[in-house]
């Protein structure tokens, strides 16, 4: 009782003690220094009056104490401010000078935001910090010195800025450093040696700045070490010839820099579990003892200057899941003993010189992606192959394979693309191979195949290439080959074909190229491949076509170069005149050819007594046709004036459609710059005759899309319908559209980040109120960067909304027919025939890829998605960003973030990919400065589910087909948050 009595004296003792040091309020003159500081990091941070707006506390009575405002951590004895957490909240503005105030502060953590301006120098005053993090912000300047100070920091991680100058030294100073994470900034310099004797550090990551010097030997005295990446730099010399001794590195990633020399021999000491060497000019032999590195998983040599065989140990990595050696000079067989690598999923060995048969130890591997391409590699093919049941990807073209292609290559049924190409294979291409029914690319162009082409291969129903050309096939074209409905380029060129082009053809309303060239084809030439609209590529020359080329717009196009080499082939193309038949006629009528005549004169007599009788009876009564096709074409026109009231003055404000006032052409329209005698200028779009057909529906149609309005639209000001030519009126678009901006032969126009961003912000807009804010909703089906016009103050139009529908073939079959543009169509919309709004996103997902690139959706690198994909596969993204880019954004993050964008709305699976008015909610988060009221409530009611995919780094375990990237085992063991790395 007696202690029980004395316990509680002490306390009270205490408590007297504490008020007599609190007198005159010095104690609450602490908490109130504090708040003043915290305030005034608020008032300099841009935004915060929304996401702070709890702080707001001045002339409250009785305000809460410090330790209730939001995102602050208190310490539950001494009840200070420990902790600070602004991440991840839209703030812009600068850091306050007062945050060195806050001297208790142990975590300040306002990453991921839009902060700019400089570290202060006032950072080294708050000595009891442990973890700092600024990443992912626009902070410019030089890393302050005084962070060295900080001498309990555990953490620096200020990734994913503009921060320039060199890394202080005094870094070196922190004693309990542990993450020292300064990856995507302009440093420059070289690394500071004492970096490499702390004693604590586990990572050490500066990626993608412009540090130079050479790696110091130092770097293993990093004894605590295990991760350490100074990839995409200017480091230039050797690898250190100690790199032996640095054996706590489990993740060592040396890419993209200047590296020299050759590996040295004792590396095989280390045990990572990643070793990335690759882009840069590392010469001699790859080491034998590297096959002693049995902890590796993934193991990147490529693009070097590496020759000599390779080694036979690399068989023993038995954990291997990826292996790159392509872009080198090696020599020499493939090793049978890689048949051991049995984790194996990745094999990349392309442009080598290595020579010998693929071994049939592969078809014991569980391989999804091999590549072989680009060798000297000779015998058959190896038909082990068709155990590997993952196979996705395979690729031998380049090489000097002989023999038969193995039908028992119909096994690998998860094959998406195989190429063979440029080989010496023979005999006839197996019918079996029409049961690997998910390839989208099938290349056997340019061996000695002979005999006819499978009628199997028409059961491909994903199929997107079939190239054969090159060979010595004959037979007829199958016309199985209409099913193909989602082939994009066919090339049967160079062979020994004949018979004539099947109508089926005509089917393939995907088709963009049609190559079937020096054959013996003979026929007609189709009038059904006039209705593939989508063709923009035809070559038929130099085979036994006769007839006349068919006319119309769609086949206007085309060279004469496309139809030379046929000699009994006439029309205004080729300057041949089609008198053959009349010659015919003339010198050998009969009696048959006269009743022919007279039975065709009977039936126009008929005819024209028909209309007479029709014209003399009385009109019935009933609902009046919107458009006819008798008396003088109307105009309609909704408003802005314009002084256009008849037919005939729209032919002469377009000069008789005068080539000259032709500003744009298409496969369905042509359009006409006007100016009135107003001096408005206004775009005249004449739609080809042949569509729409049923013209009342289509007006229909057009009034509708009269009250669709939104400054993102091109809003439709006009019409003319008639059997004369039918007219859309519009507002002229000053710049033209962004195909001609980004891909034009004369880039008039520089388009820098900000002024994409808005660009690929404003299609976005427009494309959400058609989404989500029409009545009816409104599917685009032909979104491309042509169909997005810009002002003259640059802001995005989207053009065409609701008229793909429309113009299309005339047997209205619109469920089954597939609109839109090669490059661009959605590939589940092409196998399914049917749209919905994440169509239009995943069109809209490859415009983002062409602002970001300045690359077409389809270009001589092929298929833009594709290459993007592979550029990230190999960690080089970066080297694909417009140099306009480059040169006018210091801060990488928001690039990055959009290519994330671009990635989900290009998702295979559509029901995976953002809606648009998610896509509008990212880019709103990226556009500097306040956001307006309306947009912000706006923000406020999307879902947030995509923006949750967005920030999360988790959703993108694969992105590009691989994850060799270094940075995605960074963060599956560290747990950190990044955005997608490039």
């Amino acid at each position: 009782m007696k202690e029980g009595t004395r316990s509680k004296r002490g306390v009270l003792i205490l408590v007297v003690l504490l008020l007599a040091a609190c007198d005159h309020g010095s104690c609450w003159s602490s908490e109130e220094v504090v708040k003043n500081a915290l305030l005034m990091v608020k008032d300099a941070l841009g935004g915060a009056e929304t996401a702070l707006s709890g702080w707001d506390l001045r002339g409250v009575d009785n305000p809460p104490s410090l330790c209730l405002w939001d995102r602050i951590t208190c310490d539950n004895n001494t009840f200070e401010v420990i902790g600070l957490n602004l991440s991840r909240l839209g703030l812009s503005g600068e850091i306050s000078p007062a945050i060195g105030t806050l001297t208790s502060l142990q975590y300040l953590d306002m990453s991921e935001n839009n902060i700019s301006g400089f570290i202060p120098a006032e950072i080294g005053q708050c000595k009891s910090l442990r973890i700092l993090r600024l990443s992912g912000n626009v902070l410019g300047g030089e890393i302050p010195y005084t962070i060295g100070f900080l001498e309990h920091l555990e953490e620096l991680s200020l990734q994913n800025n503009g921060i320039g100058g060199p890394i202080p030294a005094t870094l070196s100073e922190l004693p309990r450093l542990k993450t020292l994470n300064l990856a995507y900034n302009h440093l420059t310099g070289e690394i500071p040696s004492l970096l490499y004797w702390s004693q604590v550090m586990e990572i050490f990551m500066v990626r993608g700045n412009q540090l130079t010097g050479t790696i110091s030997p130092d770097i293993c005295e990093l004894t605590s070490v295990w991760y350490f990446n100074v990839r995409e730099n200017n480091l230039s010399g050797g690898i250190p010839s100690n790199i032996g001794n640095c054996t706590s590195f489990e993740i060592m990633d040396l890419g993209y820099n200047q590296l020299r020399g050759e590996i040295p021999y004792n590396i095989g000491f280390m045990q990572v579990s990643t070793l990335s060497l690759e882009n840069n000019f590392l010469s001699g032999s790859i080491p034998e003892v590297i096959g002693l590195m049995r902890a590796l998983l993934i193991l990147d040599l490529s693009n070097n200057l590496f020759d000599g065989p390779i080694p036979p140990r690399l068989g023993n990595l038995t954990y291997l899941n990826k292996l790159y050696l392509h872009g080198n000079r090696l020599s020499g067989p493939i090793p049978a003993s890689f048949g051991n690598m049995t984790s194996l999923q990745y094999l990349f060995m392309h442009d080598n010189q290595l020579t010998g048969p693929v071994p049939s130890e592969f078809g014991r591997l569980q391989l999804f992606d091999l590549r072989l391409s680009g060798n000297r590699l000779d015998g058959a093919l190896p038909t082990n192959l068709s155990a590997c049941t993952s196979l996705n990807k395979l690729d031998l073209h380049g090489n000097l394979f002989t023999g038969s292609i193995p039908p028992e290559y119909d096994m690998l049924d998860n094959l998406t693309h195989l190429n063979l190409s440029s080989n010496f294979l023979s005999g006839s291409i197996p019918e079996e191979l029409g049961r690997v029914v998910n390839l989208d690319t099938l290349d056997l162009s340019y061996n000695n195949l002979n005999g006819d082409i499978p009628h199997s291969v028409g059961r491909l129903e994903h199929l997107l290439v079939l190239s054969l050309q090159g060979n010595m096939l004959s037979g007829a074209i199958p016309r199985s080959l209409g099913n193909l409905s989602s082939l994009l380029n066919l090339d049967l060129s160079r062979n020994d074909l004949s018979g004539s082009i099947p109508v089926e053809l005509g089917q393939l309303q995907q088709l963009n190229a049609l190559l079937l060239d020096h054959n013996n084809l003979s026929g007609i030439l189709a009038p059904d491949l006039a209705k593939c609209f989508s063709l923009q590529v035809l070559n038929v020359s130099y085979n036994a076509l006769h007839g006349s080329i068919p006319q119309g717009e769609n086949f206007a196009k085309f060279p004469a170069s496309a139809f030379l080499g046929n000699p009994n082939l006439c029309g205004a193309k080729i300057k041949r005149v089609c008198s053959w038949d009349q010659a015919k006629a003339s010198s050998s009528l009969g009696a048959s050819s006269i009743w022919s005549v007279t039975a065709v004169a009977i039936c126009l007599v008929a005819l024209l007594i028909f209309a007479v009788f029709r014209a003399a009876q009385p009109k019935r009564p009933g609902k009046a046709r919107n458009v006819s096709p008798e008396g003088p074409p109307r105009v309609i026109v909704y408003h802005m004036g314009l002084v256009i009231q008849s037919y005939d003055e729209l032919l002469r404000i377009t000069d008789n459609l005068n080539e000259d006032a032709v500003v744009g052409q298409g496969a369905s329209s042509k359009v006409y710059k006007c100016v009135l005698k107003s001096g408005h200028a206004i775009a005249i779009k004449k739609l080809y005759n042949h569509h729409p057909q049923n013209l009342t529906e289509f007006e229909n149609e057009l009034q509708m899309l009269e009250r669709v309005k939104h400054r993102n639209l091109v809003t439709l000001r006009g019409y003319s319908l008639s059997s004369l030519g039918h007219f859309l009126l519009y507002d002229y678009m000053e710049n033209g559209s962004l195909y001609d901006v980004l891909h034009g032969p004369v880039k008039k126009i520089k388009l820098d980040w900000s002024t994409r961003l808005n660009i690929a912000l404003g299609a976005a807009q427009g494309l959400a109120y058609l989404h989500h804010d029409c009545e009816p909703r409104i599917v685009h089906r032909d979104i491309k960067t042509c169909n997005i016009l810009l002002d003259a103050n640059l802001d995005a139009h989207i053009a065409d909304f609701g008229i793909a529908r429309n113009v299309q073939l005339a047997n209205n079959h619109v469920s089954t027919y597939v609109v839109g543009t090669i490059g661009y169509i959605d590939p589940e919309y092409a196998r399914t025939s049917k749209s919905n709004e994440k169509s239009d996103v995943y069109s809209y997902g490859i415009v983002l890829l062409e602002l970001l690139t300045d690359k077409k959706a389809v270009n001589s690198d092929g298929n833009l998605l594709t290459w993007m994909n592979m550029h990230l596969a190999n960690n080089t993204a970066l080297s694909t960003i417009s140099a306009e880019i480059r040169r006018s954004c210091t801060n990488i993050k928001p690039i990055e973030k959009v290519l994330q964008l671009a990635k989900l709305c290009t998702d295979r699976c559509s029901s995976n990919r953002p809606t648009m008015n998610d896509v509008v909610q990212v880019l709103l988060s990226l556009i500097s400065g306040p956001v307006p009221p309306a947009q912000a409530k706006f923000m406020q009611r999307v879902s947030s589910k995509y923006m949750e995919m967005y920030v999360n780094p988790m959703y993108y375990k694969d992105v590009g087909g691989s994850d060799s990237n270094s940075d995605g085992q960074l963060l599956a063991k560290s747990g950190m948050s990044s955005t997608l790395e490039f």
